[in-house]
């Protein structure tokens, strides 16, 4: 379902791909940026990261999906 909405509204899967590298590239700036805010704070930018560091893997599947529909779609 979420492939076919997606297919309709013109995403490509190299689209997807491209988010996947670029939120890695968003955890990797969060994470550095969590080790300049004080100590109080530092916690939760650290979890704030690694949230954003789920994002990649989900993202990058979702463009697999979308390259070759026909075969997960049946």
């Amino acid at each position: 379902m979420v492939v076919r909405v997606l297919q309709a509204a013109g995403v490509r899967s190299s689209h997807l791909h491209l988010a996947s590298l670029a939120t890695i590239g968003l955890c990797v700036t969060l994470w550095v940026r969590a080790k300049t805010v004080d100590q109080e704070q530092r916690g939760n930018a650290e979890r704030r990261a690694l949230f954003v560091g789920l994002w990649p893997p989900t993202l990058w599947l979702i463009g697999d999906s979308l390259e070759t529909p026909g075969d997960r779609l049946g």
